[in-house]
């Protein structure tokens, strides 16, 4: 997995610095209450499901999700038919379950992209969920000119400290099937920023990785946007669906960052 970087920007206004606390774990209370709140998080997709059709529709263009680790396509139904309802050609990964990156995972991805950015005549965007997050930034890094734009959930692609993760020991429990160390790309600090638009959903009370972890400093066509919700229930919460229906539905070429539409600024808490 490659870096390729890219020197195509569109201007937006500049924002604060993030100063980021490193090598902070995430909560434990949070961490005790996630299949908890992920039951609510899922409720409230059912409460919401009104609210939902009036999320922006596509353009039909294709879009690919990819699972968080330990989880299989079968996490990601809820949130591939909410999308697929919107107008979009949505893909699963198709790979089984993510124990990480195995031969057959970063094989399979990059023929993936490649396929479906073929079947379809364009480039394609990628929702990853935690680690199908950091996988999607890779693709992008990659495939530059075969995607559209990565949009991550609770992914700890800026992650610094083993400590970041409370995953790190089912994703070292799965190493010995891994690529070689060799072959992991460098940390992300230390390359440039990826070469297509980029959307970091991150939530405070995420009690699987530290928030601080999955965000970046905010520049052209890329941004943090903050939620309130699990990390198990991401692809449930309402807040984080409207987010991906509203950076899907830009057309390609153009970018804005997220501003939350009338009556739900709520649902956004600021980041700090």
């Amino acid at each position: 997995m490659s870096a390729v970087p890219s020197d195509e920007v569109f201007e937006v206004p500049a924002a604060p610095p993030l100063h980021l606390v490193r090598g902070s774990a995430p909560g434990l209370f949070w961490y005790l209450t996630e299949p908890t709140r992920c039951a609510l998080d899922v409720s409230e997709f059912v409460a919401t499901r009104s609210m939902l059709r009036g999320a922006p529709s596509g353009d039909g263009h294709p879009v690919l999700v990819f699972p968080g680790l330990g989880a299989a396509d079968s996490s990601t139904v809820m949130l591939r038919r909410f999308l697929s309802g919107l107008g979009y050609e949505v893909n699963p990964w198709g790979l089984g379950r993510n124990i990480g990156p195995t031969r057959k995972a970063v094989d399979g991805m990059h023929a993936l992209v490649k396929k479906v950015s073929d079947a379809y005549g364009g480039p394609v965007s990628i929702v990853g969920w935690s680690l199908g997050g950091i996988f999607a930034r890779e693709m992008a890094r990659d495939h530059p000119h075969r995607v559209r734009q990565v949009i991550t959930m609770g992914s700890p692609y800026n992650m610094s400290d083993p400590v970041q993760s409370r995953a790190m020991p089912a994703f070292a429990l799965f190493s010995r099937l891994h690529i070689p160390k060799d072959e992991f790309p460098p940390l992300e600090s230390s390359r440039p920023p990826i070469p297509v638009p980029a959307t970091s959903i991150y939530s405070k009370t995420d009690g699987i990785v530290s928030w601080e972890s999955c965000v970046e400093e905010p520049g052209p066509r890329r941004e943090n946007v903050q939620v309130s919700s699990s990390h198990l229930g991401y692809g449930f919460n309402s807040s984080v669906l409207w987010v991906v229906a509203d950076r899907l539905a830009q057309a390609e070429g153009t970018w804005a960052p997220f501003a939350a539409p009338p009556g739900m600024a709520s649902l956004y808490p600021r980041a700090a």
